[in-house]
């Protein structure tokens, strides 16, 4: 074998086991979009926390992996809706997500570099979240089915990253999640057999909900820089 193939395969095993990893912590607001309360996108009511995991694989693109855990609350009283307010329900609900997808930097983000590094990323990917299955009985008030069940989502977010030092990035995003159920906000429990003597359901029963995750991060990088200089 030539040495410059040698050096070649060496540098792309070193390359392999030497990319650069952030580990941390995520904490915000949380708030859901569906049949009751406010219709406002962004609107936290309840904490959000969790832990994030990023594989930067160069200074366009990351994979990324997080487990969040959030409470959410909508209630009619804080609409903007008169019929909302008239109708008068509140719901309370709990989230645990697990996601993994792709973080886009807008411009180049070197984290081997001395100085300040910053940018703007849009991530998307795949989620899957659980959450309690509950509904609403006929006279309007809120049963705890003490039941749940699970769902996929499609994260659409939008953030900033700055590295504070060598080893430390702070971000901040917002996070809106199209999910694939309609019950996250009780409307709609086609799942729970209630249906025998009144319709649990109500509101856009063909629109499913949203909820949306908005916080900052804290990381920790490590990592060797990968041998970059043998692709040139």
């Amino acid at each position: 074998m030539k040495p410059l193939a040698i050096l070649f395969f060496l540098c792309s095993i070193v390359g392999l086991q030497a990319q650069t990893y952030e580990i941390g912590a995520f904490v915000g607001g949380a708030n859901m979009i569906g049949e009751v309360g406010r219709t406002n996108y962004i609107a936290p009511t309840d904490m959000v926390f969790g832990g994030i995991f990023k594989w930067n694989k160069s200074k366009r693109y990351a994979w990324r992996a997080t487990m969040l855990y959030g409470n959410v609350t909508a209630d009619d009283a804080k609409a903007s809706s008169g019929s909302r307010q008239d109708r008068g329900y509140r719901v309370e609900n709990s989230i645990f997500e697990t996601s993994l997808g792709l973080e886009f930097n807008f411009v180049e983000y070197n984290l081997h570099k001395l100085g300040p590094a910053f940018t703007p990323y849009l991530y998307t990917g795949v989620t899957y979240f659980r959450y309690g299955y509950n509904y609403f009985n006929d006279i309007g008030d809120f049963v705890d089915a003490n039941q749940t069940d699970g769902a996929f989502a499609i994260p659409m977010t939008v953030g900033m990253k700055y590295r504070i030092n060598q080893f430390l990035i702070f971000g901040a995003e917002i996070g809106a999640r199209y999910t694939f159920t309609d019950n996250l906000d009780a409307s709609n429990p086609v799942k729970l057999n209630v249906g025998e003597f009144f319709n649990p359901a109500f509101g856009n029963v063909f629109s499913d909900d949203w909820y949306v995750f908005s916080g900052v991060t804290l990381t920790y990088t490590f990592g060797r820089k990968p041998c970059q200089d043998c692709f040139e």
